[in-house]
C-alpha cells in the first residue's frame, strides 16, 4: 500500500504523528508538503496529492488543515477523486466501504492526534462493498464526465 499525505501549515502538527504512524506500521507513502508552519494555501497541496491518487500512483491519499474542509473541497475538484472527510471512526469506515472514498481528510483543529491514528487505521483497513454501491459511484463518475470537459 502507497499513500500520498499532505498538509497545510494548519495541519503540520497532525501530519507528524500520521507519518509517524505510517512509519511505525511500514506503510510506504510520499509526504507532498507542506514543510514547515508558514502560512500556505491548502489548494497547492490538495492537487498534488489528488493528482497522483487519481493517476492511480498511490493508493491512496491523507490530506489535513485546520477543518478538513478546504483540502477536502479542492481535492475533490480533480476528477476521480472522492475525498471524505472524517472525525470519526464510522464516517472512516463507511466512506471506503459505501463511497470507495480515496482520499481521507481531517481537521488538526478538530480531532485530536489519538483518535486521527485510529481514523486512518480504519479508513486504510475498510474495503469498498461494490455492488449497489457500485451503482452510486458510478453514477457519481457520469456527474463528472458532464462537469469535466
Amino acid at each position: 500500500m502507497k499513500i500520498a499525505i499532505a498538509s497545510d501549515h494548519g495541519g503540520l502538527r497532525l501530519k507528524a504523528h500520521i507519518i509517524d504512524y505510517l512509519n511505525s506500521k511500514g506503510i510506504e507513502f510520499k509526504d507532498f508538503g507542506s514543510f514547515d508552519e508558514s502560512s500556505c494555501d491548502y489548494p497547492d497541496y490538495a492537487q498534488p496529492v489528488a493528482e497522483a491518487v487519481a493517476a492511480k500512483e498511490y493508493d491512496f491519499g491523507i490530506l489535513i488543515c485546520g477543518t478538513g474542509i478546504g483540502i477536502g473541497i479542492a481535492a475533490n475538484k480533480v476528477p476521480g477523486i472522492r475525498a471524505a472527510l472524517c472525525h470519526d471512526t464510522f464516517s472512516a469506515h463507511a466512506c471506503r466501504e459505501h463511497n470507495n472514498a480515496n482520499i481521507l481528510t481531517m481537521g488538526e483543529r478538530i480531532v485530536g492526534p489519538g483518535l486521527a491514528l485510529d481514523i486512518v487505521d480504519t479508513f486504510l483497513k475498510a474495503e469498498f462493498q461494490s455492488g449497489r454501491h457500485a451503482t452510486r459511484i458510478d453514477k457519481i463518475s457520469e456527474i463528472e464526465k458532464k462537469y469535466f470537459k
